[in-house]
């Protein structure tokens, strides 16, 4: 399967398991806040419906938003009402998740709610933050600063609290109807409602053939009224229809109520009914049911089969027993499936999640289960830089990416207990690279380092790792008086401790810099050192090892020494074809096509180029930066021969950077190339003609970037960028009388319309199509697309 190296253009909405039931009203009026309001928040208790409805929501108002529909699951960042951190650190990280789900790598030094401000500035489009009462203050101070810079943004939110901010629209959601039984409502007025309508279809959907009958409507309305129409509990209590009629559930509700008034007194009483129900789905699973769901609480959004059994083992819960105890609960709709291509993922409802840990938290597992929890995802890490250089490569990289809130989670519990901080540099030491740069979590990752570092003093190997990574990273940022400092204390701190590995990092980096500083000389001299320094023959050292290859061979190749060159290069293939490698061989087949087409050999630059494209786009590597710096050769290398195929692959590759929050200017020492080659470009095509080639690249998606580079798809010409606006019929007549050179006040009297109106035809014109100037519309309107 291929991936993209961003969520399609048109959002992220998650397609929906069941069937959505009722709320009509609802929907009308959520929608109708929606289209006056920027800020729309659902309220309501746990289990209202509140997700269904926002979600439900999005995808019928998705057409409006020409750049898509975004779903940000905010219950993936866990309780943090215990993490003794910052208002700043909780933002950041909340910044993160959402840049996430838009599919933004950011790879600058920005902070995260910048860089979210700028990609979101001039685009149309709505975003649900779902879940945001654990992190409310973060949201309403992130919401407030999107809507503030971009006008085409809104927000539906849902949470039990409002933001408190200005214009923002409240909706409180409501239970579902439900019947009164004391009124001996007839089978038709069951049937007609919305409560007992999702009764009976989550009935079917766990007892194929279950219908409402004059024998069980009776109960189903008592059922559904005694739960207040609270979907998630009406859910709940459909899933036991397994092993209880609806009679049998209704009087054990019976029962179970009659208890309520215990407990959290002050609670409203539709949360004591939540509570209770949950309560009572608690006590109908069997022990080692209950057993497990307390301990899968400990998890943030999804997590996996072996995940389950490597942290909720036990004296009491055998490894044997836990597939068949995970089926149960997704049974009793206790646990969701959330699937992932090839595999399957669990998740904990927010409500279920917070309840398990308050029945971890009374039987004293809670600290217990967050060490083992830690240890586990400790060893994951563990386990992925031991097989990172094979053929398990793209598996671990996605699988990592999967597990990206549970990570958070372990490193957070690292960075609050006392004396564990050690662990959380050694779970960061031990990530691969890719982790970070294929994700574009720079910022991100310098603040787990920094956060670290802080709380650390121990010389040890893991932290001369961590203070060099940190600087890396600070380095890619352009930070420079972070990369210099963090560079030379690592640099210092492997010297003290005779670390071989840390002191080849250090050079590495210093020949990185110097590469991109275009000293090439110094750069080769750097880079050699570093290769003959590096001791060791384990994971990180092969993987460092293959990183220093590459990289001299790009270095080398600039330089002009193409033996060089092609020994090294041959060094990389012979160490990773055999093992299945592909992130190194890609990148080593780039800097060798780019160095041939640095002595001029086309043929050798473009097979290059292509065969580093195809092996990431076929072995499932996710690197949108080595995928942009191919796409940039290729253009160069067609810049002489087909000078417009090289246009559109310079819009291509714009295309691409953006998305990521950088540009070529992040690599100094090809800028030059670059501008040479559209200098070229520009000059071999007439301005227009360039122009539309650009455009026409820009418009191309990640995927559609690709077939075009490796000759598999041809842009038509003048198409459609995703997401533009089309031009009304109008728009059409005007845009074809400003190509024939007619102001404003010669439209106005050939289309009997004022000369305000053409004016604001051409505004409109000039802002859908993207333009400035009038030329360019005349320049277009030869290629129309509507």
């Amino acid at each position: 399967m291929v991936r993209r190296g961003f969520p399609s253009a048109r959002g992220n909405l998650p397609t929906e398991l069941n069937s959505f039931v009722g709320r009509r009203r609802e929907l009308a009026e959520v929608k109708r806040l929606t289209s006056e309001f920027r800020l729309v928040t659902l309220c309501g208790i746990g289990g209202v419906g509140k997700t269904r409805l926002a979600r439900r929501v999005a995808a019928e108002v998705a057409r409006a938003f020409p750049d898509g529909v975004w779903f940000v699951d905010l219950a993936e960042l866990g309780r943090r009402e215990q993490t003794p951190v910052s208002e700043t650190s909780n933002r950041d990280v909340l910044a993160h998740v959402v840049a996430a789900a838009l599919g933004l790598r950011e790879l600058s030094a920005r902070a995260p709610a910048e860089a979210l401000r700028e990609h979101l500035a001039s685009r149309s489009l709505l975003v649900v933050l779902d879940n945001c009462e654990h992190v409310l203050a973060a949201c309403a101070t992130l919401a407030h600063a999107l809507l503030s810079a971009c006008p085409g943004l809104r927000i539906v939110a849902t949470s039990r609290e409002l933001f408190g901010l200005i214009g923002e629209a409240a909706f409180t959601v409501p239970p579902l109807p439900a019947p009164d039984p004391a009124g001996r409502p007839a089978l038709a007025d069951a049937i007609g409602s919305d409560s007992v309508a999702l009764f009976t279809a989550r009935a079917e959907a766990v007892l194929p053939g279950f219908r409402l009958t004059m024998e069980n409507y009776q109960a189903v309305v008592d059922i559904c009224h005694r739960l207040d129409g609270l979907p998630l509990a009406i859910e709940l209590a459909a899933a036991r229809l397994r092993v209880l009629t609806p009679e049998q559930i209704a009087t054990r509700l019976t029962g179970r109520f009659a208890l309520l008034n215990r407990g959290n007194r002050e609670a409203p009483e539709r949360q004591q009914t939540l509570w209770g129900c949950i309560d009572w789905s608690f006590e109908l699973c069997e022990k080692p049911e209950q057993r497990l769901w307390a301990r899968l609480s400990i998890f943030a959004g999804t997590f996996e089969m072996d995940a389950i059994e490597g942290v909720c083992v036990g004296v009491d819960l055998v490894d044997t027993d836990l597939l068949d105890l995970t089926a149960a609960l997704i049974d009793k709709s206790i646990l969701s499936r959330d699937d992932h291509g090839a595999v399957v993922g669990y998740r904990l409802l927010e409500s279920l999640r917070v309840y398990g840990r308050e029945k971890l938290h009374e039987h004293g597992e809670e600290l217990a289960l967050a060490v083992r929890h830690r240890d586990w995802y400790e060893d994951l890490v563990e386990r992925a830089g031991r097989e990172w250089i094979g053929e398990r490569q793209a598996y671990w990289l996605r699988r990592l990416n999967r597990e990206r809130a549970n990570l958070r989670t372990a490193l957070d519990f690292c960075l609050r207990e006392a004396g564990e901080a050690e662990r959380a540099l050694h779970i960061l030491s031990c990530l691969p690279a890719l982790y970070w740069w294929g994700r574009g979590m720079f910022t991100e990752g310098r603040g787990w380092l920094e956060r670290a570092l802080d709380l650390t003093a121990a010389p040890t190997p893991y932290r001369a790792r961590a203070l060099l990574l940190a600087g890396r990273m600070a380095f890619a940022q352009s930070d420079l008086d972070s990369w210099q400092r963090l560079l030379s204390e690592g640099e210092n701190l492997g010297r003290r401790l005779g670390d071989a590995a840390a002191l080849s990092y250090a050079t590495f980096i210093r020949g990185t810099v110097a590469l991109f500083d275009n000293d090439l000389a110094t750069a080769v001299r750097l880079l050699e050192t570093a290769l003959t320094t590096l001791d060791g023959t384990g994971p990180a050292q092969r993987d460092q090892r293959l990183h220093l290859l590459f990289t001299l061979v790009a270095a080398v190749g600039l330089s002009g020494d193409q033996e060089r060159a092609d020994a090294l290069y041959r060094q990389v293939l012979a160490d990773t074809e055999a093992c299945g490698e592909g992130f190194h061989r890609s990148n080593a087949m780039w800097a060798y096509g780019l160095a041939a087409w640095r002595q001029g050999d086309l043929r050798t630059a473009t097979e290059n180029q292509e065969a580093s494209l195809r092996l990431k786009r076929t072995s499932g590597l996710d690197d949108p930066l080595g995928t942009a710096l191919c796409l940039e050769v290729l253009a160069w290398i067609e810049t002489g021969r087909e000078p417009g195929r090289a246009a559109v692959l310079l819009g291509a590759v714009d295309a691409q950077w953006s998305r990521h929050g950088t540009s070529i200017n992040s690599y100094p020492h090809l800028v030059g190339h670059r501008k040479a080659c559209e200098r070229r470009t520009r000059r071999l095509l007439e301005e227009p003609a360039f122009q539309d080639a650009y455009r026409r690249g820009r418009s191309l998606s990640y995927d559609e970037s690709l077939a075009f580079a490796l000759g598999e798809r041809q842009p038509a010409a003048g198409e459609e960028p995703a997401g533009r606006l089309r031009l009304t019929s109008r728009e059409h007549q005007v845009a074809g009388l400003v190509a024939c050179g007619l102001s404003n006040a010669d439209i106005a009297r050939r289309l009997v319309i004022s000369q305000r109106t053409a004016e604001s035809h051409v505004a409109n014109i000039l802002t859908k199509r993207g333009f400035t100037s009038r030329s360019q519309i005349a320049a277009w309107i030869g290629h129309p697309v509507e």
